[in-house]
């Protein structure tokens, strides 16, 4: 079975993007390569609970995304924060392929509708060489979670990796799929 987002990519975004920017073939039409999800959780996990924050939000994530995230560690120590090199302080989720498209309809049909006074994705978040960033300030907004078992409240990064050169490509992409941007 293939993904909606993936079909609809297939049949509908490839045409519009070789005509708005007039790529010889569709090899060259930019595509999403991947989706980074990162959790920081270095707030949360002080105090002597990290290992239960830390198990609670990787539990979360894979609930999300499907996949079991990877722990990120400290690179290094820092005593204003009591952080040591080494300790936990979050989890992130690298997705491709079909997980990846299955994440990102979620993502933009269900995500990001519930979020409150949701007016529009930034369009200035791009990374200046077609990647798109956003922050999600709250995680209960995705349908997989049970808010009855959620102690702390945890944001999360995304990131939308695709194959474009430019942001007005990666923009126009993106829009295509359904991401809505706010208006200027």
């Amino acid at each position: 079975m293939i993904p909606r987002i993936k079909a609809l990519y297939r049949q509908k975004v490839i045409p519009a993007l070789i005509e708005k920017f007039s790529y010889a073939n569709a090899m060259q039409v930019p595509r999403l390569e991947k989706i980074v999800i990162n959790m920081g959780l270095g707030r949360l996990s002080e105090a002597g609970r990290q290992t239960k924050v830390i198990d609670e939000a990787v539990s979360e994530l894979a609930g999300i995304t499907g996949q079991r995230p990877v722990i990120t560690k400290a690179r290094k120590s820092v005593a204003g924060f009591k952080l040591r090199e080494g300790q936990p302080v979050g989890c992130m989720v690298t997705l491709r392929g079909e997980r990846m498209y299955e994440f990102f309809d979620r993502l933009v049909n269900l995500a990001l509708p519930r979020v409150r006074d949701f007016k529009g994705l930034s369009p200035r978040a791009f990374d200046g060489s077609g990647n798109y960033t956003m922050g999600i300030k709250e995680h209960l907004v995705f349908p997989e979670i049970d808010y009855s078992k959620v102690q702390y409240n945890k944001g999360m990064n995304v990131s939308l990796i695709t194959t474009s050169r430019t942001d007005a490509e990666a923009m126009e992409l993106l829009s295509c799929l359904g991401v809505p941007f706010a208006k200027n």
